[in-house]
């Protein structure tokens, strides 16, 4: 389980990256979606990190720092978010954040976004990324679990990478996404995965309530060693059935 973080998230960029450094060894590392270019926070040696922590000798349930990785899905719903037509005071709400990766590039691009995520440490990484890249005016990072949780205002887009893993929370998402919608024509909620993972029982959920459409790309990833490795991620969209009735 992650404790929580000893460090307001107000405070410096200094300051928070002194709090990172005391829990991983980290690097900035620049990623490209769009004509934008961002330094995103990672830790150095995942690898490595992973499985000194997965062969540790504890009962504790333990945490593995899955969040702060940028998966293919994630660059890709980036790429995607950059070419949003751009709307005067749009909002973009990213799920399941991670380091942030979407919803900086939606930052970026011109939005005002809100991070979200359950994890102390994800929520640091984000606040660190979006002071490093000059965000911090466009960028709100909180704390939500997206399949309990409510945040008292809608979006106009909802973004979220590799979400829809735990079947548990589908119908917990589900509501969470008709929740936080904007009731306006452009409105809606953008979801990118692995093609190979298939959620169906997520998609007979939100079959009820909203209308989907898909697009399936390939795209290449870095591996540690340095090799590359192709993905196929699949880009969900979906528009509220009253909405668009």
């Amino acid at each position: 389980m992650s404790t929580p973080l000893p460090i307001s998230l107000d405070a410096p960029l200094d300051e928070l990256l002194d709090c990172a450094r005391e829990r991983y060894q980290v690097h900035f590392e620049p990623f490209s979606a769009g004509r934008h270019t961002l330094e995103l926070l990672q830790i150095s040696n995942m690898t490595e990190y992973v499985e000194k922590i997965s062969q540790a000798d504890t009962d504790d349930d333990i945490d593995l720092p899955f969040w702060a990785k940028v998966w293919p899905a994630s660059m890709i719903l980036s790429h995607f978010v950059c070419v949003l037509p751009p709307r005067p005071d749009a909002e973009v709400l990213e799920i399941g954040c991670g380091v942030g990766v979407c919803g900086l590039f939606a930052a970026a691009t011109g939005f005002r976004t809100t991070l979200t995520d359950t994890n102390p440490d994800a929520l640091l990484f984000s606040r660190i990324n979006a002071l490093k890249n000059g965000l911090e005016d466009r960028v709100d990072v909180r704390q939500a679990d997206f399949a309990a949780d409510r945040l008292g205002k809608r979006f106009d887009y909802i973004v979220g990478s590799e979400v829809l893993y735990i079947e548990r929370l589908h119908r917990g998402l589900v509501k969470f996404m008709l929740a936080h919608i904007k009731p306006v024509p452009h409105a809606e909620v953008i979801f990118s995965k692995n093609f190979s993972r298939k959620s169906t029982r997520f998609f007979k959920l939100v079959d009820e309530d909203f209308l989907s459409s898909e697009r399936t790309v390939g795209c290449k990833a870095s591996l540690d060693n340095g090799e590359s490795e192709k993905y196929l991620c699949t880009i969900h969209r979906f528009k509220p059935r009253k909405q668009v009735g």
